[in-house]
């Protein structure tokens, strides 16, 4: 999951908040409707995801809105990695949003935890491992980030929140994984014990190969799209 890499507007310290509070938000809607899609449809796994997809995809869309003017509403690890190779950002501030987007995403789990009456603090039981399940994330990843930088590159930014809404609520779908595509997301999962979480032993393949298909992502993304010469530049 994530988002926009539209260039940022504010200085660090916004960018820094806004990210948190937009990843925030985001694992709450994620975390909230997969607890709530067990509530309402606890014998029909494929109405579960099917609502915890709408839920997700509907919550990106306004995120993205929101936060786009202030960070470029990125709310990924992988989209971040994606505007440090563009020189978007500086590897320092960077790893810096990264760390305010795994920050931000652990206490959204917490708080969907407490509005559902669960343990503020658990660990997810929920075991998401095996090949078919890492190919599924790379490809999730890939298909996610390659989106991003096509509208970007070719100066389509206003189509991102709605484009990046719609394919996260597609890939829930279409990938064995429910495409998680995003290391800040997958940590943040591990937190809560319901349809929506991970346990932790499955969380580092599945960033590997987020990592992964990204790469290769930002790389297509090069060839396919090269960056557009501005024309006071020529």
């Amino acid at each position: 999951m994530t988002t926009a890499h539209a260039k940022p507007q504010g200085d660090l310290a916004r960018i820094l908040v806004a990210e948190a509070l937009g990843t925030a938000l985001l694992i709450i809607a994620v975390v909230g409707s997969g607890i709530m899609a067990e509530t309402l449809s606890p014998n029909d796994v494929g109405i579960q995801l099917l609502e915890n997809a709408i839920a997700t995809g509907g919550a990106l869309v306004g995120l993205i809105l929101m936060f786009a003017t202030v960070s470029g509403a990125q709310f990924n690890p992988l989209v971040t990695l994606m505007a440090v190779m563009d020189r978007s950002h500086t590897p320092g501030s960077g790893l810096a949003i990264v760390v305010a987007q795994i920050c931000g995403g652990v206490v959204g789990t917490l708080s969907a935890n407490a509005m559902f009456g669960h343990p503020t603090l658990e660990w997810s039981t929920k075991v998401r491992s095996g090949g078919p399940l890492w190919f599924s994330e790379a490809i999730a990843a890939f298909g996610l980030v390659l989106l991003i930088a096509s509208l970007v590159r070719t100066n389509r930014e206003s189509f991102v929140p709605i484009a990046v809404g719609a394919w996260i609520t597609g890939a829930y779908w279409f990938t064995s994984s429910t495409s998680f595509a995003n290391p800040a997301v997958t940590i943040a999962r591990m937190f809560s014990d319901s349809f929506a979480g991970i346990k932790p032993s499955s969380v580092p393949m599945f960033i590997v190969m987020q990592l992964i298909g990204a790469l290769v992502a930002i790389a297509a993304a090069t060839f396919l799209y090269p960056a557009r010469r501005r024309t006071d530049q020529m």
